[in-house]
């Protein structure tokens, strides 16, 4: 089932348990879906491939704010529940992201596959990598690999 069929079929689901959590995530997230396609330049098709970028960038402005949330304390504490359940929620709809062994093997193996042996060339190997492994895998922890593996 397509993911777009799948964030309607929940929706309802949804609305008929008055289930306010799964509500407020589901409609932010075609919320931002909306925008992507209204988007000046968007030319393509809603597709798995962009609901999965929607997805994806919603849960990473999530986490981010989340240690701000925790900070908060005993106001932050609903905000902070609210805010892990809408990463689970975006979780479920995004590919199994790359063990930390298994990411550091495929930077090792693209490193030595481009003959990259200066740490100015990193932007190489994390564009390489983040071609083929999109979705799976943080261009932020190919970089701290990267450099990791260059440097000793």
């Amino acid at each position: 089932m397509a993911i777009a069929e799948d964030l309607d079929r929940t929706l309802k689901e949804a609305m008929r348990a008055r289930d306010q959590q799964t509500l407020d995530v589901v409609r932010m997230l075609k919320s931002r879906l909306t925008e992507a396609v209204t988007a000046k330049g968007f030319s393509g098709a809603v597709d798995d491939a962009l609901l999965i970028g929607v997805i994806e960038a919603y849960r990473k402005q999530v986490q981010k704010a989340l240690p701000e949330l925790e900070k908060a304390g005993a106001r932050g504490v609903e905000a902070s529940a609210k805010a892990n359940f809408e990463i689970a929620f975006c979780e479920r709809y995004l590919p199994v992201r790359m063990s930390e062994d298994e990411l550091l093997a495929l930077v090792t193996e693209r490193i030595a596959a481009l003959g990259t042996s200066d740490s100015r060339q990193i932007g190489r190997v994390v564009g390489d990598v983040m071609r083929t492994h999109k979705g799976r895998v943080d261009a932020a922890d190919v970089k701290r690999l990267a450099e990791g593996v260059l440097a000793g």
